[in-house]
């Protein structure tokens, strides 16, 4: 459907005030980029609208339903070319405005904010109080709760504290016509209602715009250590099986493949990362325990504290966080299988002559998830790895998922590679909460 952008702007205008009403071609340069990663081509996006309260949101997103104008959801953008192309949008809505804090019950470990409060300040306003939010997601510095929340976007801490789910303990969202609900509430042992959180998270905005969330917090940790251990395969994957079988408790515990080994200046080979964290009495001997195991390995140990520490892990971050020329994808295999994976990885891109210096990828040792970064050109040899390492994780019960990558290889190539029986289900649930298909539609799963 066409829409006249004078009128659109214009309705908008009326619910927010000009000053938070952008025509498109008057948006900023780093905005016009991350939308021509989001869209397809064929998209002419009339404006953005970053409303300053909930009810006005609620206001602009009851118009945009009435009008029938698709909406592209999103915090600060950080995220928005993850997933699948969004089909022709005609206005983006933005929560970056809506930043508050609205409650931090010190004594209860929980806080409730709004959607587009930035990870980083959360996180500076709970170190005052010696806590912290166990997450590590991708962009930690630009990043919004509500867009970590949608994407379901974490790292290495899940293996101590759970995913995005597990610290979710209430939300409050506008449905597709603007209307305002909420599930769970502001404490942990809370039973009222559905559990529409978990349904929520990682749906990509395609059920609602989250506006209002509260989260479990932790006290921050008295005492840290790292230990990166670098070996064969066969070794490695031993290490992680006597771990898991162990009384030792990590905080992060990650598979590293060679080539990132390598970036962090040890041995290229297959590698693994251990946080300890925790008393200090707790974090020596655990890491004394754990070093004995790899010695009788006759594994290389590398240990990190202090300053040092701090680095290893923000250059771990930073692989993440790498953009262009790279192409991401989130993937998951059988713990188990998570070291023959990585060296799987390298393994095609030299069939496919892909360079293996900007291959590389890291798995939780505990649930086989991780990230996976690829070069992005040449074009067709990489849709031929992409298909293939799919192919490999698949057959292992696992998947493959493009999170970003140049909009001609998405077009190329199914970004979430899903066909299982529940799609009929994931359909049902859509169209339960969102029957026009206004909200960021064709992101998710079987272009939902």
């Amino acid at each position: 459907m066409i829409v006249d952008q004078d009128t659109l702007v214009q309705k908008l205008e009326s619910i927010t005030g000009a000053a938070h009403v952008f025509a498109y071609p008057s948006l900023e340069t780093s905005w016009q980029a991350k939308i021509r990663q989001a869209v397809t081509p064929q998209s002419a996006l009339a404006c953005m609208v970053s409303p300053n309260s909930q009810e006005d949101l609620a206001e602009v997103m009851a118009c945009a339903h009435h009008q029938k104008w698709r909406m592209l959801l999103a915090g600060q953008g950080s995220k928005l070319g993850w997933g699948g192309l969004v089909k022709e949008p005609q206005v983006l809505i933005s929560s970056q405005c809506l930043d508050r804090l609205i409650d931090h019950a010190v004594g209860d470990l929980t806080v409730t904010i709004e959607a587009g409060m930035p990870f980083a300040k959360l996180q500076a306003i709970l170190a005052e109080e010696r806590q912290f939010l166990p997450l590590d997601p991708t962009y930690c510095h630009r990043a919004t709760l509500g867009g970590i929340i949608a994407t379901a976007d974490t790292g290495s801490l899940r293996q101590r504290f759970g995913g995005v789910r597990d610290l979710l303990l209430g939300i409050s969202f506008n449905r597709a016509d603007g209307q305002i609900a909420k599930a769970g509430g502001r404490v942990v042992k809370n039973v009222a209602g559905y559990d529409l959180m978990k349904l929520f998270t990682g749906a990509y905005g395609t059920l609602g715009f989250i506006t209002q969330m509260t989260l479990r917090l932790y006290p921050l940790p008295e005492n840290s250590q790292t230990l990166l251990v670098t070996g064969n395969i066969s070794k490695i994957t031993q290490a992680r099986e006597i771990l898991f079988r162990s009384v030792l408790t990590p905080t992060a515990a990650d598979l590293l493949s060679p080539n990132l080994s390598a970036l962090l200046g040890v041995e290229q080979t297959s590698g693994m990362v251990i946080r300890f964290q925790g008393l200090a009495a707790s974090v020596q001997e655990q890491s004394r325990q754990w070093q004995s195991i790899t010695q009788e390995l006759k594994l290389s140990t590398t240990s990190y504290v202090d300053q040092e520490e701090v680095l290893l892990w923000k250059r771990l971050q930073e692989v993440r966080e790498l953009q262009d020329p790279a192409v991401t994808c989130k993937i998951g295999v059988l713990p188990a299988d998570g070291v023959e994976a990585l060296a799987m990885l390298e393994t095609i891109a030299k069939q496919h002559n892909l360079s293996v210096l900007k291959t590389m990828g890291i798995l939780h040792a505990g649930s086989g998830l991780g990230v996976i970064r690829w070069q992005s050109s040449p074009e067709d040899n990489l849709c031929q790895a992409l298909v293939e390492f799919r192919t490999y994780c698949q057959a292992r019960q696992g998947f493959l998922s493009i999170l970003e990558a140049p909009v001609e290889l998405k077009q190329k190539i199914d970004v979430w590679g899903y066909s299982s029986n529940s799609l009929g289900l994931m359909r049902s649930i859509k169209n339960q909460f969102d029957p026009e298909k206004l909200l960021n539609p064709n992101r998710f799963v079987g272009d939902i």
